[in-house]
């Protein structure tokens, strides 16, 4: 990352988990409940960077880096599984070796799969969760630009070799185009500056299951199957409403295993929804946070 711009955005300190040889980057700011932030791609924890910023002074915010991503190591596929099993396991690793306990998930993209993988995993860890523009089961549609990479040789040369999936990222995933200043568009983009180092950009992508035959379908299909035991517990749908990917369609789902869930819709909104609008995602999260608590347990 030779970049420097964006490091004033970003004034955390850096703590590693390693995970069988591989270093797993992740902060660790303030004190009090949990709240686990995890992103998903082509971003990194850098993405949740005002989040963490205004609310330290009131939670403890753990924010990791996917193994491929961030700060993270980034191995060849040949030494890592880049598949969604694998992402839960690490982030139940992390969370194990925290012993993080009633944890508030605040989750964006692939982070929702990851991160509600890991809830039903251990669900006893898990006490609220703040999903945005995201999934945790399978999809009828996946977006042609998303299919394109999954063609031999084409997402290799595109997506690794032009980075053209972070670029296309900084141009059409905010709304707010003015928001994207050039630190911000070089902090999203600084750990995939090469071949070697989009690696997992790559093999997201490729871990979208557009049949059953894929290894992650079996994934998505059991943590879609341990969705409703969260029925009853706190959850906040927070929504960019001009998500081409993740469109409203996903939000609707979402309120079919959690009628009761809170909804904000931003209008103006798109993929990026923090980026866009962090502004109003940060009083309505910290409003949720204030207004909600772990639901009793069983006794």
């Amino acid at each position: 990352m030779r970049n420097d711009d964006w490091r004033s955005l970003y004034p955390f300190q850096s703590h590693w988990l390693s995970i069988d040889g591989h270093r797993m980057h992740y902060l660790d700011e303030g004190e009090g409940p949990v709240l686990l932030l995890v992103h998903g791609n082509p971003t990194w924890s850098f993405y949740w960077r005002e989040l963490v910023l205004a609310l330290r002074g009131k939670y403890r915010l753990i924010v990791p880096d996917h193994i491929g991503c961030g700060m993270s190591d980034k191995p060849p596929v040949s030494k890592y599984s880049y598949q969604l099993a694998r992402r839960i396991g690490d982030l139940g690793r992390l969370i194990e070796q925290l012993d993080l306990e009633r944890i508030t998930l605040v989750a964006h993209d692939w982070g929702g799969a990851i991160g509600m993988g890991a809830a039903v995993a251990q669900p006893h860890r898990f006490s609220r969760f703040a999903l945005m523009n995201t999934a945790a089961f399978r999809a009828d549609h996946c977006p042609w630009r998303i299919r394109l990479c999954h063609v031999p040789g084409v997402g290799a040369v595109g997506v690794q070799g032009l980075n053209l999936f972070v670029k296309a990222a900084l141009r059409m995933a905010a709304e707010h185009r003015r928001r994207m200043t050039p630190a911000v568009r070089a902090g999203l983009s600084a750990p995939y500056n090469s071949w070697a180092n989009r690696v997992a950009v790559l093999q997201f992508a490729m871990d979208i299951p557009l049949k059953p035959s894929h290894p992650t379908y079996a994934t998505l299909v059991d943590i879609e199957n341990g969705l409703t035991q969260f029925a009853d517990h706190p959850v906040l749908l927070v929504w960019g409403m001009k998500d081409w990917c993740f469109t409203p369609a996903f939000l609707n789902r979402f309120l079919d295993f959690f009628p009761k869930a809170e909804v904000e819709r931003l209008d103006d909104a798109g993929h990026y929804v923090v980026e866009d609008a962090h502004e109003r995602v940060i009083p309505l999260l910290d409003d949720f946070l204030r207004r909600t608590h772990e639901p009793a347990r069983a006794v």
